[in-house]
């Protein structure tokens, strides 16, 4: 199983684009791991929607700078999540890989 960027660059505009990985993969197992990412992506990718709503109100003069500062912040903090989960993902995956059978 290969990661590469154009992969990730994928599951990123699935996020965006409203749907989450679970929701694309369909693996049917009905929970677990996978649906535990899927869950946490789709909320990061709400947070940075959100964060951007904020953005663009207070752009146009609609919107509260302390609301922008706790949307940007809430986003920075789900997307920091999300890549400590995908690098300790990552490093399991290379542990493993290692190992002499």
């Amino acid at each position: 199983m290969s990661i590469n960027q154009v992969s990730g660059l994928a599951a990123y505009s699935r996020v965006l684009g409203g749907g989450t990985a679970a929701e694309s993969s369909k693996a049917g197992d009905g929970g677990g791991f996978a649906s535990l990412v899927g869950d946490m992506v789709g909320d990061a990718g709400k947070s940075l929607k959100a964060a951007d709503q904020a953005t663009a109100a207070q752009v146009a003069g609609k919107g509260d700078l302390v609301d922008v500062v706790t949307a940007v912040s809430a986003a920075e903090l789900a997307l920091d999540t999300v890549v400590s989960v995908r690098d300790r993902v990552v490093s399991a995956y290379q542990d493993i890989m290692r190992m002499q059978i």
